[in-house]
């Protein structure tokens, strides 16, 4: 059996990938952010460079 140690964050507009014992667990889905667990409500994106999600 594999583990998956890595995935997508959960936020579709995300372009980062999370390390799933570092990410923001939230509702069974990992996220790399406070704000792509949150649904970014204040249109703030997640700050990690090269990545532009806001939404």
């Amino acid at each position: 059996m594999t583990t998956v140690t890595q995935m997508k964050c959960a936020c579709d507009s995300c372009l980062c990938v999370v390390d799933t014992s570092q990410a923001i667990a939230k509702d069974d889905h990992y996220y790399c952010s406070e704000a792509c667990a949150n649904g970014h409500p204040n249109g703030d994106g997640c700050g990690h460079q090269g990545c532009t999600c806001h939404s």
